[in-house]
């Protein structure tokens, strides 16, 4: 059966009709493994943000202990909060004295402290959003390029050429 195929020229033929026919279809339908590969590249530039985001630089005493420091504010809240209602339960006497005490706090006072706390979140809410990048786009034309290495589609080719004229 070769040795016809060989004879007859039908290797060259079927070879060149595949081709075509895979260039015809991803015209239709893209390329899975080049999508499976835009799909990695760009997984890829976001765990590579993400590992330059959490890279341990060699800091300091004085910045460690800043950034201890900076966080400790919302643990102390939360952990102060279920303390005060555990101390209500074990102490009622207590706790109700305490509070008559805050409900002595003039109202003025309460105003700044909620601000600072406002403020206090909403900055550092903001420091955080502004520190987020976009993950990098992958230019089409460094995969069509890679695509155009491996195929043997001469309008593809021109394409190209036009693009890298741009």
């Amino acid at each position: 059966m070769g040795l016809i195929k060989k004879l007859i020229g039908i290797d060259k033929t079927v070879g060149e009709i595949g081709r075509a026919a895979q260039g015809v279809s991803e015209v239709f339908v893209a390329n899975a493994t080049d999508r499976q590969e835009q799909a990695y590249l760009t997984k890829k530039s976001a765990m590579d943000q993400l590992s330059a985001e959490y890279r341990i630089n060699s800091l300091g005493w004085f910045d460690r202990m800043t950034d201890g420091l900076n966080r400790l504010p919302r643990p102390t809240m939360a952990f102060g909060t279920i303390g005060l209602f555990s101390f209500a339960m074990i102490n009622p006497e207590a706790f109700s004295i305490r509070m008559r005490g805050l409900e002595l706090v003039p109202q003025p006072l309460w105003w700044l402290l909620s601000a600072i706390v406002s403020f206090y979140f909403g900055a550092r809410e903001l420091h955080y959003f502004r520190g987020r990048h976009v993950s990098q786009r992958i230019e089409p034309s460094k995969v069509m390029t890679r695509v155009a290495q491996s195929s043997d589609n001469a309008a593809l080719d021109d394409w190209l050429r036009g693009q890298s004229d741009r």
